[in-house]
């Protein structure tokens, strides 16, 4: 019996539907949707032709859901341990509230679900137990092994769509760019015009350099999510949300709050969009507010991230024994989250002690092994680039930012790094140009890098 506080709609959800999360907080990676129905009624169809986006309004909270669901099939398995619909069921749970909460404390508990599952039942006879495995190793950052998993899923299931959904995800995080859109357009064929498909195709164009065109993709997609009967509250939030984030990483401020404030609309405590405002009123000069906004998501969610932003605005507020508070915790977060992992890798503390000039033997370390490991994405190269500009390893800091830089992406940030490699190797137009891309695309991109960056340019000038 499934409880009765858990409708058959909100399972059927659970098992064919999960939000990955991709990458860190602070990335401009995305967390990518997995497969959802296409409504099919011709009024759905003319409402993505027209691609209005409805009104925000409060939807209920799927948490409780959730909750109930963790427990209703953890019982299951602890009375019969080779339940494996169970065990998968109880995999994409925890992953799911790992989504709804931003605490990766249940990660290690999908992947061993996932995996008892498989020892009770192999993947030829379990395709369920080696996809919820792959969608926790994508989660989990294990995105080698989640390649493999999903390469075996397209033999077991070729005339599926959703085994090629999480192998393009896999090698995009992987920096195998076309392998990945090779996957999504096989996906596509396979899977027709879904939210899945709109999500990649948003992905991929904010990658190459097509802000308007992620926009519309995200918009397609939220659209067709809103159609759906009971549109979950959580999916529906991190649409409005990057939406937002994508407006904001064009500069574009006012769509940006709008977005977030739907967002907020849709689920008051969303923590991505309460730090997202933080940012945002931080860009605008606004800093009590943007410390409010900061202090708010670090207390629903906290990460490496939310922390730090949080101890530069205490700083630049001259509050400096709250700055250093913040910049304690963000260090210990960093190390919980490793130990989440299980991997020495971290991007968000790896970026962290590069931009505050701490630990960098380290931050190089982190960055030169994850990158030699084989994930060799564009924010892998940048961040290898940052480090060794900051060790001091000018040529290498070259090589890897003309990698990071080679899809054309939109992302200042990666402006800003190129422009700082070119001003430390000597070569100030470049720099020059660099610096001001950066600031003319978003000249709010981080409280303290984006006003180092102002002084460099007004300097130059002189």
């Amino acid at each position: 019996m499934i409880p009765t506080n858990i409708r058959l709609g909100e399972m059927r959800w659970w098992n064919r539907a999960l939000v990955i999360a991709a990458c860190a907080l602070g990335s401009a990676s995305f967390f990518a949707v997995e497969h959802w129905p296409h409504p099919s009624t011709p009024a759905a169809r003319e409402k993505l032709a027209a691609n209005p986006l409805p009104p925000a309004v409060l939807l209920p909270s799927n948490e409780g859901a959730t909750a109930a669901a963790i427990r209703f099939f953890s019982e299951r398995v602890r009375r019969d341990p080779e339940d494996t619909r169970s065990q998968n069921a109880l995999a994409q749970s925890y992953l799911q509230r790992v989504q709804e909460s931003g605490n990766e404390d249940d990660l290690p508990l999908a992947l061993a679900a996932a995996r008892a599952s498989l020892a009770a039942i192999g993947a030829e006879r379990n395709i369920g137990g080696l996809t919820a495995l792959t969608h926790a190793e994508l989660a989990n950052h294990g995105f080698a092994a989640a390649r493999a998993h999903a390469l075996r899923l397209v033999e077991l299931n070729p005339t599926k769509s959703e085994p090629r959904a999480i192998l393009g995800d896999a090698c995009l995080e992987l920096g195998e760019y076309e392998q990945a859109t090779e996957a999504f357009r096989e996906m596509e064929r396979l899977g027709a015009d879904n939210i899945g498909t709109q999500t990649r195709l948003a992905r991929l164009a904010f990658l190459r350099g097509s802000p308007a065109q992620a926009r519309q993709h995200f918009s397609s997609a939220l659209i067709l999510l809103l159609d759906l009967p009971s549109p979950p509250r959580e999916a529906v939030a991190w649409y409005r949300w990057q939406l937002g984030e994508t407006a904001f990483a064009a500069g574009d401020y006012g769509r940006a709050e709008r977005h977030y404030r739907d967002t907020l609309t849709t689920a008051p405590d969303y923590f991505r969009a309460l730090g997202s405002m933080g940012r945002l009123c931080a860009a605008r000069g606004d800093l009590p507010a943007a410390i409010d906004f900061y202090e708010q998501a670090v207390r629903m969610a906290p990460s490496v991230v939310f922390m730090a932003a949080l101890g530069d605005l205490y700083r630049l507020a001259g509050r400096e024994r709250e700055a250093a508070t913040r910049y304690e915790l963000v260090e210990q977060l960093g190390e919980h989250s490793r130990r989440v992992h299980g991997t020495p890798f971290d991007r968000a503390i790896t970026l962290y002690w590069a931009d505050h000039d701490l630990k960098l033997g380290e931050a190089y370390s982190l960055a030169r092994g994850e990158y030699d490991a084989g994930r060799h994405d564009i924010y892998g190269a940048d961040a290898l680039a940052w480090t060794a500009l900051k060790t001091n390893r000018m040529e290498e800091a070259q090589a890897a930012i003309k990698e990071a830089l080679k899809l054309g992406t939109l992302d200042t940030k990666l402006l800003y790094h190129a422009g700082m490699i070119a001003r430390q190797a000597g070569d100030r137009a470049t720099a020059a140009d660099y610096l001001r891309r950066a600031r003319a695309l978003n000249p709010g991109f981080d409280p303290l890098q984006s006003e180092r960056a102002r002084r460099i340019l007004e300097e130059s000038s002189q």
